[in-house]
């Protein structure tokens, strides 16, 4: 899950906003970081929402 992913997921937040978030020390470290940005495991960022964003927790089947 790159960025933009992370962005729509999160309810459509600002690029700004979606990187506070992803340098949390508390946010999932990368899987790899490429040219095109930093992608993530799903299931770690869907793990971190689960317990830090519970307003998003039925957003998406």
């Amino acid at each position: 899950m790159g960025a933009h992913e992370i962005r729509l997921r999160l309810g459509g937040v600002s690029r700004q906003r979606a990187y506070q978030i992803t340098s949390r020390a508390d946010f999932p470290a990368p899987v790899a970081d490429l040219a095109q940005g930093k992608v993530w495991a799903t299931e770690d960022v869907e793990a971190w929402m689960k317990a830090h964003r519970r307003d998003l927790d039925d957003t998406e089947a």
